[in-house]
């Protein structure tokens, strides 16, 4: 069953999206597709996006595509008290690094993981996100790519996507200028949530390893990379990398939910999704008062590519692990009683971080008594 999207020029509610048109001649009657919006181009798109929403439904998905709004059954009786969680995020200038490359297939993975590991986080499971896609010119083609990576990345999360809103705004934006953003719902039950108030000095924290960059940092790491070392994308990565820099900085960010879901069940009671911010910046969002955190940098291994950007750019350690993740994608706090259960729980989850394409979780630290710091060490 496939969710509503709206296709609409200029961002207003129309059944159809526009790729730019001819300009009329002084004589013609002015139209839509001469202003810039065509209708037609609305209509391919849709049917070329139907199939990818379609494969994201889930049984609580209700109606189809063309309606005015997603709906979605709440079911109360596996939630006696359900909270209801929300976010939304974009994907930044890692768009540009697409739109240099013209590779969009998996930026909208991108999308899906910057929203539904923030709910996760809360312990929710999320259950449906919406997108909105902002384009100067609607390109049938490229619109599917983006569409197709935010579908794939809502099938790896268990999450529906309910809708959407694809809006053309010749003027206001470039022909290939592209913008994205997403908008997520998921729930947990009361009494169950993650967060600081379960955190406690003995702790131990588990770290999801991330291959690359994910969706943050790429105003530093594309200054540092392309402008200062001015190096080809279509080069490798770095030298001896038998991949390009396009595919190390377009690597899709993996999505933990299914795996902080899974720890969850198994003991886990906190959840910091490492994005802007760095570990420091995000990890002390779950740390409760009197508590703080001692991590061992020699626990994981640090991507080759942080190494670069920090050389090429004579990037300060402390300023790197403001802005980067350094390879950690989500720390988990656990008792230690938890901790062999936990990790158990993380190496089941099929298709999660972990497992040979991404690495094993690791214990990386632990909560100590403090005043809120992140040590690493």
């Amino acid at each position: 069953m496939s969710p509503p999207r709206h296709v609409a020029g200029d961002g207003a509610d129309e059944a159809g999206h526009a790729a730019s048109a001819t300009a009329a001649s002084a004589t013609a009657g002015a139209t839509y597709a001469a202003a810039g919006v065509d209708l037609a181009a609305a209509d391919e798109a849709v049917v070329r996006i139907a199939t990818a929403v379609a494969s994201t439904t889930r049984p609580e998905v209700r109606g189809g595509i063309g309606s005015f709004a997603g709906r979605f059954e709440l079911d109360t009786d596996r939630y006696r008290r359900p909270v209801l969680v929300s976010s939304t995020d974009g994907v930044g200038t890692k768009l540009l690094v697409a739109k240099a490359t013209g590779r969009y297939d998996t930026v909208g993975v991108d999308l899906v993981a910057m929203c539904v590991d923030d709910v996760v986080c809360t312990g929710a499971e999320p259950l449906f996100l919406l997108d909105y896609v902002a384009l100067g010119r609607l390109d049938p083609v490229r619109l599917e790519a983006i569409v197709g990576g935010i579908a794939s990345g809502c099938r790896q999360a268990g999450c529906a996507l309910v809708g959407g809103e694809t809006a053309e705004h010749p003027d206001a934006m470039a022909p290939d200028d592209v913008d994205l953003a997403g908008f997520t719902v998921g729930v947990v039950e009361a009494g169950e949530e993650l967060g600081p108030h379960r955190v406690s000095p003995g702790d131990v924290l588990v770290g999801l390893p991330s291959p690359g960059l994910r969706s943050n940092g790429y105003t530093l790491a594309r200054h540092v990379l392309l402008t200062r070392a001015a190096l080809p994308l279509d080069g490798p990565a770095w030298d001896g990398a038998s991949h390009s820099l396009a595919d190390e900085l377009l690597q899709p960010s993996v999505i933990y939910a299914p795996a902080v879901l899974a720890a969850a069940r198994a003991g886990a009671h906190a959840c910091a999704h490492i994005t802007g911010g760095g570990i420091p910046g995000n990890l002390s969002r779950v740390l409760p008062p009197g508590t703080a955190a001692r991590l061992d940098r020699r626990a994981w291994e640090v991507p080759r590519i942080f190494d670069e950007i920090a050389r090429l750019g004579t990037v300060a350690d402390e300023e790197m692990a403001r802005v980067f993740n350094l390879g950690l994608g989500m720390v988990l706090a656990a008792r230690p009683d938890a901790l062999d259960a936990v990790l158990a729980a993380l190496a089941a989850v099929a298709g999660s971080v972990v497992g040979a394409a991404h690495g094993e979780a690791v214990v990386v630290g632990e909560v100590v008594t403090g005043e809120g710091e992140v040590r690493l060490q």
